[in-house]
């Protein structure tokens, strides 16, 4: 291979990372985020019902997985919103990626028709479209205030959006606001379209 030859495919492959996102090594830490379904990328076999008890316990079931650690779900730029919570009455400052940016690590992309299920720790799921989460733009919060969300509150993990921002969730009751943003957010399964 000659010098030009070698300058362009080194180019070349120097300009993949910014068009095709890989998927993390498996995680160093503890997986704190799961998910399954219509994705192309994974770092994991499929359930273990010894490994996986709560998993197997809500009756989930995949033949592969990708798991993100809070270090990969932290890699990922940051979004900040401030929504009126339900359990004060007042505005919170909340911050992580955005939701699709943590589909895209998995290689998942579905259409607006395709949903996401969106699983907390307790069992509690909302199934929310695409088009729905996009619009909204949903983010998976790791910091309340600045601070780490700890299990047994909100986090670590929480799907959720700024209802303040998105008029026809303003216009309801604060406690109406989040049925789709299940908190301790652990499972996400892709539906395909």
């Amino acid at each position: 291979m000659d010098k030009r030859h070698f300058l362009g495919a080194a180019l070349a492959s120097g300009a993949l990372p910014a068009i095709a996102v890989p998927a993390p090594a498996p995680a160093g830490g503890p997986a704190l985020l799961t998910i399954t379904g219509d994705i192309k990328r994974n770092n994991r076999a499929g359930l273990d019902p010894v490994r996986d008890q709560m998993m197997f316990k809500q009756k989930l079931a995949f033949t592969r997985a990708l798991a993100l650690d809070f270090a990969a779900i932290a890699a990922l730029p940051v979004q900040t919103i401030r929504p009126t919570l339900e359990y004060d009455g007042k505005p919170h400052t909340l911050r992580g990626p955005l939701l699709l940016e943590v589909l895209a690590l998995a290689g998942a992309r579905p259409g607006d028709t395709g949903k996401v299920l969106l699983r907390a720790v307790d069992g509690y799921a909302a199934a929310v479209p695409m088009g729905q989460l996009r619009a909204w733009k949903f983010i998976v919060a790791t910091h309340l205030d600045g601070q780490p969300m700890a299990l047994g509150g909100l986090g670590p993990l929480w799907a959720v959006y700024d209802a303040d921002r998105v008029p026809e969730m303003a216009a309801r009751p604060v406690r109406e606001r989040f049925g789709a943003c299940p908190w301790a957010l652990y499972h996400i399964e892709v539906l395909a379209d």
